[in-house]
């Protein structure tokens, strides 16, 4: 059988990969740094040291429009909430307050464990702003938690399940059988029955909740197919951006005005057409 561990790697193929986490963690620090009051860290949402999640609120304590979450990526086995939060500018720009989770990373869970977790992060943030629709966002592996929320099979709390609005999955894994055949899988210890049962591909989307798939057109082909399979599972937009690849096609969520940011609150900021392919 082959071995697919390359078709998944991204770094390898990223010119200067090594210089996006630091960059990243600096960013993350400044602008939570720039919040203030705004920014309500360590938020609690179970018991589990990493069951944490930070909630960012619009300027001038307006009633936010509504709650983005966005989950971060890094296979399930890497990164955290704080490496990412400068990533709510653009929507807290918009009006939306953004909840950024963390997550128990593999191998000390299951992705099926993580999903739950995601699962009880989203009720909890959603408890903090009660009020207008939800978005969950989310890039590679937090892609695919982000389109799990949006699989009718994903347990929500009915109240909060009607406030889904939509989900816009960044570069997700959608089929996660060809993970089992990467040296990822030694972390991840997936099996058939899970890979089938956590794959957003092969579950039912919640009828009411809109959704559009994001990937750049630099990525790896694995990741291309991984976004388009999720589109044609789902009968649903696929925006293949120009010139972005694995590590900076989430850099558009900062930006007030970028498409990214506008397919994630609804706002219309001249997105690219659709990609059915």
């Amino acid at each position: 059988m082959e071995d697919l561990t390359e078709a998944y790697a991204n770094a390898a193929h990223i010119p200067g990969a090594e210089l996006f986490p630091p960059r990243w963690r600096a960013l993350a620090a400044a602008f939570r740094a720039s919040l203030g009051g705004r920014a309500r860290l360590d938020l609690r949402y179970g018991l589990a040291e990493r069951n944490r999640f930070d909630l960012f609120l619009p300027e001038g304590g307006a009633r936010p429009r509504g709650l983005v979450v966005f989950i971060h990526g890094g296979y399930w086995r890497a990164f955290g909430r704080e490496d990412w939060s400068h990533l709510a500018a653009g929507p807290l720009a918009r009006g939306w307050a953004v909840a950024m989770p963390s997550y128990t990373l593999a191998p000390d869970a299951r992705i099926a464990a993580i999903t739950a977790e995601m699962a009880r992060a989203v009720t909890a943030a959603a408890a903090e702003v009660p009020d207008g629709p939800l978005v969950v966002t989310g890039h590679s592996a937090g892609g695919h938690l982000a389109a799990r929320l949006a699989c009718a099979d994903t347990d929500l709390p009915a109240q909060l399940a009607a406030r889904l609005l939509r989900a816009v999955p960044i570069s997700p894994l959608a089929d996660l059988a060809p993970l089992m055949r990467t040296a990822l899988n030694e972390d991840l210890r997936l099996d058939d029955d899970e890979a089938r049962a956590e794959s957003p591909a092969l579950r039912q989307r919640r009828p009411h909740v809109s959704v559009q798939v994001w990937v750049g057109a630099d990525e790896r082909p694995a990741f291309l197919e991984q976004a388009r399979l999720l589109g044609r599972a789902w009968a649903v937009p696929v925006t293949v951006q120009a010139g972005r690849h694995h590590f900076d096609v989430i850099d558009g969520l900062a930006d007030a005005d970028g498409a990214l940011c506008a397919a994630v609150t609804g706002a219309d900021a001249g997105a690219s057409a659709p990609d059915r392919g």
